[in-house]
């Protein structure tokens, strides 16, 4: 990529597959002297949720769907951000506590636009994306419920217009 090149760097996955987010995010920032700030989020599994250990965390998506819905909420993050660039890794099926479950990363010129797009892009994801989610515990299996504090996450959105 050239000095001034109004490229954009945009990917949206759902794998099984584990992610490495140190090359993710170098990749995201090769050759773009535009980028002054990459934010990251990986959210991981974990051991305990709702007072009940979880031994594993499976995660169903509908093929196509997901990805479709993924992207959508990037296209909205580029709409009220001057974005470089916007990744989207999460990972379905079987994982274990301390397994990487989901990957946002943003780049712009700035911190600020950096850092709330990465949020904006994250609170839509857990309350917009297709998936769903079920705990083995010691009692079985459970399907997880959406939380209400996704559902505020991604209100406080509603009432936040960039620039003004």
């Amino acid at each position: 990529m050239t000095q001034g090149s109004a490229a954009f760097f945009n990917e949206v996955r759902v794998q099984q597959d584990d992610f490495d987010l140190g090359a993710e995010v170098a990749r995201m920032r090769a050759g773009d002297p535009r980028i002054g700030a990459v934010v990251s989020f990986v959210g991981t599994v974990r051991d305990l949720n709702d007072g009940a250990k979880v031994a594993e965390l499976e995660l169903e998506h509908y093929p196509g769907m997901t990805e479709r819905s993924l992207q959508d909420i990037v296209e909205q993050a580029r709409a009220r951000w001057p974005l470089y660039g916007a990744l989207v890794v999460h990972r379905v099926g079987p994982m274990a506590p301390l397994e990487q479950i989901v990957l946002v990363a943003c780049s712009a010129a700035h911190r600020g636009e950096a850092f709330a797009a990465c949020e904006f892009i994250m609170d839509y994801l857990k309350t917009e994306a297709p998936f769903w989610k079920k705990e083995q515990t010691p009692d079985g299996a459970r399907w997880v419920d959406a939380r209400v504090s996704d559902d505020t996450a991604k209100a406080k959105w509603a009432a936040k217009v960039p620039g003004q």
